[in-house]
């Protein structure tokens, strides 16, 4: 692509390009490149369908695209084709002639790799299927239409139309005020208001200013950022552009864990291609304004999530947090203002230029507009992205979009926000979904991840498997978060192994105060919503451990013992062959079996593999 040097130029490249599509009008197979997908083997499945496509002749006739994460991960890898928007699940090499004979050739769907739900009904089209039906995919929902790698994909779909209409039809104000209206909140946990974080940068004092880009997602469970940046770059590239313009910054950067190498590779070619096209760089689309952007790749530690720590980081500086009364707005990367927005931040910029702050405060909640995108896992029949409007229920995206809880078992809590979220217990299941809402009830939006738990879930474990994490992940700076999570952590181990007494209870609650008061950054001061919503929705679970010294989820294996159910059992010996340690021996057929309890090591495979419900947990 030649270099543009006006807006014009801009137009008319666009104009082309969509002329182009709508004369060739071909058929497209859309193959779903996600990390996801890409585990699932989505890669050969495209190459399959390009040499499909030559043998029959029609290599020509019908494009073959991988795009960027559908976000149905679990389904992997997917296959669409257009048009007529089939979605097709689990594909294999060895679909790949059906599909093209089938759908591409004779426009008829491929029965056996359509969705089928929970109660046997097949669904043909990707809007009709009830994971997409509750969506609202403003931000995702590009993904699927174009190729990550192309700009001019990009652009044909009305990728890089805001950018010009900022740089010759608003002044920066116009555009703060714009951002302002709209409500937009950080979407990297915090909820702070973009807006006004852009004009306390934008009036801080000094020549040099920065934008950043956070890109470091950290949160057990969550790959939304991660799918963002692989599947459409281009959209946070061009928020960055804005958010430059209107702060009055011409350097930038992106901060991006080393462990994404995707996102890493795509948003490294969107950087060139937007340079190559003048539309990054120097006297961008013929303007005055310069912009520059670099990927900085970080180590992989949670901490650098924090927005002076990731700054330290930048500067080739140790990841650890500085006190927050100054700040980064005025004194941030190399003590200039600095402006840090999270990647799912920067994507709605654009879509709030070109279509106004009131089409964006109509989504979502008063005090939450827009919409959010969370990574919904754990015990979920549907687990994948999903980006719903502010405001809907924690029964709606779990139900409704998620499918319900997996085995038929009974709904627990949910836990949001990432380590230092909280879990929410099911009375509180038909909360709205937003930043208000969720602190509230003691946990946060985080940077989006949405962990499920079933009745089989122990509250006291998954306290201490945040913990765990927490630990690892302290930068150790300051004494409360480095010491007070350690010790956290030891009381959390000895309740769940047997080793717990009554004053644990009262003593983590003073240390969860000093915590929240006295740590440096919000890794600390947020590290015990776990426990403290554990403890209010959950105690008696912690007081069965304590004083009854047993776990009632069956979980701590310290604390429970498996048993053989002499009346249920049919002496199958399905659990003589699961058991690892030779505890469990069989006594002839429709027998029951003999468990040694001295040889269980408590591993649940016998509980597991039973079909007839006879392995018991004490």
């Amino acid at each position: 692509m030649n270099r543009l040097r006006s807006r014009q130029e801009l137009d008319s490249l666009r104009a082309r390009l969509q002329a182009e599509r709508q004369k060739t009008r071909k058929p497209t197979v859309s193959v779903c490149g996600g990390t996801g997908c890409r585990a699932y083997g989505c890669i050969a499945v495209g190459d399959a369908v390009k040499a499909e496509l030559a043998r029959q002749g029609m290599a020509d006739k019908v494009n073959v695209m991988i795009t960027g994460c559908r976000g149905f991960c679990e389904l992997g890898p997917i296959v669409a084709v257009m048009p007529g928007e089939f979605f097709y699940q689990r594909v294999k090499i060895e679909d790949v002639p059906s599909i093209i004979t089938e759908t591409v050739v004779n426009g008829r769907p491929v029965e056996n790799l359509l969705y089928t739900d929970p109660e046997g009904k097949k669904y043909q089209y990707q809007s009709e299927i009830p994971f997409y039906k509750k969506q609202h995919r403003i931000i995702f929902g590009n993904n699927g239409e174009i190729d990550p790698t192309s700009i001019e994909d990009y652009i044909a779909i009305g990728g890089y139309s805001a950018l010009p209409k900022v740089l010759f039809e608003m002044k920066p104000d116009d555009v703060i005020n714009e951002i302002k209206a709209s409500g937009l909140r950080g979407r990297g946990g915090a909820g702070f208001p973009t807006g006004l974080k852009w004009e306390t940068t934008r009036k801080a004092h000094g020549d040099l200013k920065y934008v950043i880009a956070n890109g470091d997602e950290g949160d057990p469970g969550a790959y939304a950022n991660r799918s963002l940046l692989e599947g459409n770059p281009h959209s946070v590239l061009e928020g960055m552009i804005i958010g430059a313009f209107a702060i009055g910054a011409r350097e930038g950067y992106i901060y991006v864990r080393n462990e994404y190498p995707l996102a890493v590779e795509n948003f490294k070619i969107a950087i060139e291609q937007a340079e190559k096209a003048g539309l990054l760089g120097k006297n961008i689309l013929g303007s005055d304004f310069d912009f520059i952007v670099t990927i900085n790749r970080g180590g992989g530690a949670f901490v650098c999530g924090e927005s002076t720590a990731l700054m330290a980081s930048l500067e080739g500086k140790a990841g650890e947090p500085r006190v927050k009364y100054i700040h980064t707005a005025e004194k941030g990367l190399w003590d200039r203002p600095s402006n840090l927005n999270n990647v799912e931040t920067w994507a709605n910029v654009p879509l709030i230029i070109n279509n106004g702050s009131g089409w964006f405060k109509s989504i979502g909640t008063k005090g939450s507009t827009g919409t959010k995108v969370f990574s919904l896992v754990g015990k979920v029949n549907n687990t994948g992205l999903v980006e719903v409007p502010m405001g809907i229920t924690l029964r709606e995206i779990i139900y409704d979009i998620g499918g319900g809880i997996k085995d038929g078992r009974k709904f627990k809590a949910v836990q949001t926000g990432g380590p230092s979220g909280g879990c929410i217990p099911e009375e509180l299941i038909d909360l709205p979904v937003d930043f208000d809402e969720l602190t509230r009830a003691g946990s946060m939006m985080g940077s989006g991840g949405m962990i499920v738990m079933d009745d089989r879930t122990c509250m006291v474990d998954i306290a201490k498997y945040f913990f765990t994490f927490l630990e690892e992940e302290s930068c150790g700076k300051c004494v409360p978060c480095r010491e007070g999570i350690k010790r956290m952590h030891q009381i959390l181990t000895d309740i769940t192994e047997g080793r717990g007494r009554e004053e644990d209870i009262p003593l983590m609650e003073r240390l969860a105060a000093h915590l929240s008061d006295a740590s440096l950054c919000q890794l600390g001061a947020t590290a015990p919503n776990p426990v403290l919503t554990t403890l209010k929705y959950f105690r008696e679970e912690y007081e069965a451990h304590i004083r009854d010294k047993k776990c009632p989820a069956g979980v701590c294996k310290a604390l429970i013992k498996y048993y053989i159910i002499t009346d249920k059992c049919v002496g199958c010996q399905l659990c003589v062959k699961a058991c690892p340690n030779q505890a469990i021996t069989g006594q002839g057929k429709k027998k029951p079996v003999v468990m040694d309890q001295s040889k269980c090591i408590k591993c649940g495979a016998c509980h597991d593999v039973c079909k007839f419900s006879a392995v018991g947990i004490d």
